[in-house]
């Protein structure tokens, strides 16, 4: 019996891995996303073939994969940025669920003809999101750091919370026979101090235990550890009557400045996207063909209004709380499906009596196929936008005016920035990202927003007072342009710009620039550096070889400028050329002396 019980695990096991590994690259290859290949790969297992029919276990275990999830997002906020978004978490996110709760509550009255209490509880089990769907389809998208993605995280963050007052409301509205023992005050009082009990463990001892294994140097324990701080903080919030993930959000929080934040993220990440499809492959396998089948019409209009209702209320909400209008949309067409919460709240009502067997199971239909249709929903969101384009800002160049103007702040203009301001040079900065632009505001730099190609720009400024102008823009198109443009109208001007590459520097020069650099070379050649003398070869000697590469580098350059890039060669081409190095690879047990004439070689 015991062997027919494991054969049948890793049978099972097996198909849930190849139903994985066949449907998440198909359906992503088509266009359609991982999330809904899981779902069809759940679907084709479960209810169509019949091949796993206990879908409620698996499903316990793939919730691990939200607990995990959340866990990792937490890492990624500190409470400082955690404390920054609470107009949104606590504004925007109780103004969402409280008000799509009361819609569809009236509609549940109305259409459904549930009666108050029932309909309150399914109202607003409805208006809650699915964190696991929404985040899984931003991560997709590359939009999680982004404005919307933000936003969306609030909402979603907001709707974790309220699982816990809606399951007391749940517990209050049963009829008295119905009703569990246990005063609800006495249930929050538990609540708090286990959230309480985990923010001082988080702050006092989950460092000082990492620290510990950290030193051990035991890779192995370090998971072990991982996967106890998430499993564990998510079981004690769960005792207290809290989900499970909203503990282990918590605990990444709370580690969120912890300096082994990065080794914790990777040491959990496998363990959350195996987790995390597996979830969606089970919500495929505890669907209920019967009960569709039986109430097609009713499932159906119902996930399509539940998620038009949803769409529109998040829309106005996140337009009214300061969303630009593209990521109101984006916003709204992302979290319009009912949520994994619901099963909960749904089987809760069913067992106090609030409605029956049959209601509840139509409802999570309902949310089941609102989950489905969501990436088909995302895939409308560019019918609904404007063409992408650059936030636009007012062009105010007051105050104006330094000895060095920069054109450009993407990263290799901010860490030139950083050397000019600490050696007390007074620089202003102009960018043509309205986002870049208030980012650095904030830290008091000199910035304005404005595009460097034009001339009333420049003017505006003060490049006639500069005495040096950085362009340090991050495409050679606009480069170019920008160098033209200053020679053209200011050929006073001395100009150091950045180079894309060899070519580009090659261009530059002939335009007579006063300094160009290769954005990549000198931090190459750091880099080439310290891996020698991590090597064990001499710092001295690894200066000097450093020094003799870029000395080989300028001579060539130097001759190419004169000959051409393809110098010493045939210079027409039929065929791209391919580069050369600078210093030909050495045979084993051999160095270059770079004492010695360039093209000598001595044995080491």
């Amino acid at each position: 019996m015991a062997v027919e019980q494991t054969a049948s695990f890793y049978t099972e096991a097996l198909l849930l891995l190849g139903g994985a590994v066949v449907a998440a690259p198909l359906f992503r290859r088509i266009g359609l996303g991982t999330v809904l290949g899981y779902l069809a790969a759940g679907i084709a297992i479960g209810p169509v073939a019949r091949l796993i029919t206990d879908s409620q276990d698996i499903l316990h275990v793939a919730e691990l994969g939200i607990v995990f999830l959340l866990f990792v997002i937490g890492l990624e906020l500190k409470p400082s940025r955690l404390w920054s978004m609470r107009r949104e978490i606590f504004g925007l996110g109780l103004a969402q669920v409280f008000i799509t709760g009361l819609v569809l509550c009236a509609a549940m009255v109305t259409l459904a003809g549930l009666d108050l209490r029932g309909a309150l509880v399914a109202g607003f089990g409805l208006a809650l999101s699915s964190t696991a769907f929404a985040l899984q389809l931003l991560e997709d998208a590359g939009g999680t750091n982004r404005r919307y993605g933000q936003t969306a995280f609030s909402i979603l963050l907001f709707q974790d919370l309220a699982i816990v007052p809606l399951l007391a409301l749940a517990a209050f509205l049963a009829p008295p026979a119905a009703q569990a023992h246990g005063d609800p005050w006495t249930s929050g009082a538990i609540a708090l101090i286990a959230v309480a009990a985990l923010v001082l463990a988080g702050l006092y001892l989950l460092n000082p235990l990492f620290r510990i294994i950290g030193n051990t140097g035991a890779r192995e324990v370090m998971i072990a550890a991982a996967l106890l701080v998430v499993i564990g903080s998510g079981v004690a919030m769960q005792l207290a009557g809290l989900s499970m993930a909203m503990g282990a959000f918590i605990a990444g929080v709370l580690l969120a400045e912890s300096s082994y934040r990065h080794e914790l993220e990777a040491d959990i990440e496998p363990f959350r996207g195996i987790l995390l499809g597996l979830f969606f492959i089970a919500v495929g396998l505890s669907v209920d063909l019967g009960v569709i089948g039986r109430n097609i019409v009713i499932v159906t209009a119902g996930a399509l209004l539940l998620m038009t209702i949803k769409a529109v209320i998040i829309y106005a909400l996140t337009r009214l709380f300061g969303a630009a209008r593209d990521n109101a949309v984006r916003i709204a067409l992302l979290l319009p499906q009912g949520g994994e919460f619901g099963f909960v709240l749904f089987s809760a009502a069913a067992l106090s009596g609030l409605f029956d067997n049959e209601t509840a199971s139509v409802l999570v239909a309902v949310v089941t196929l609102s989950m489905a249709l969501t990436p088909l929903t995302v895939k409308l969101v560019p019918l609904f936008i404007r063409a992408e384009e650059d936030e636009q800002m007012d062009e105010d160049f007051e105050g104006a005016g330094a000895d060095v103007l920069m054109i450009g702040f993407s990263r290799f203009g901010q860490i030139v920035s950083q050397m000019l301001l600490s050696g007390g040079s007074d620089v202003t900065i102009i960018d043509h990202s309205a986002e870049r632009v208030r980012a650095a505001q904030k830290f008091g730099f000199r910035i304005y927003f404005g595009d460097g190609t034009r001339k009333d720009v420049l003017d505006a400024a003060g490049i006639r007072r500069a005495k040096i102008v950085a362009v340090c823009t991050n495409v050679r198109e606009t480069t170019d342009r920008i160098v033209d443009l200053i020679q053209s109208e200011y050929p006073d001007a001395r100009i150091f710009a950045r180079a894309y590459d060899r070519a580009h520097t090659l261009s530059l020069r002939e335009r007579g620039v006063s300094y160009e650099v290769r954005e990549t070379f000198e931090s190459g050649l750091l880099f080439g550096r310290k891996t020698l003398e991590a090597l064990g070869v001499d710092e001295q000697l690894a200066h000097e070889i450093s020094n003799d590469v870029r000395k080989r580098d300028e001579e060539r350059l130097a001759i190419q400028q004169v000959e051409g890039i393809y110098a010493g060669r045939d210079k027409v081409h039929t065929k791209p050329v391919t580069p050369e190095p600078l210093i030909k690879p050495l045979r084993e047990g051999r160095r270059l002396d770079i004492h010695a004439d360039a093209a000598k070689e001595t044995d080491a």
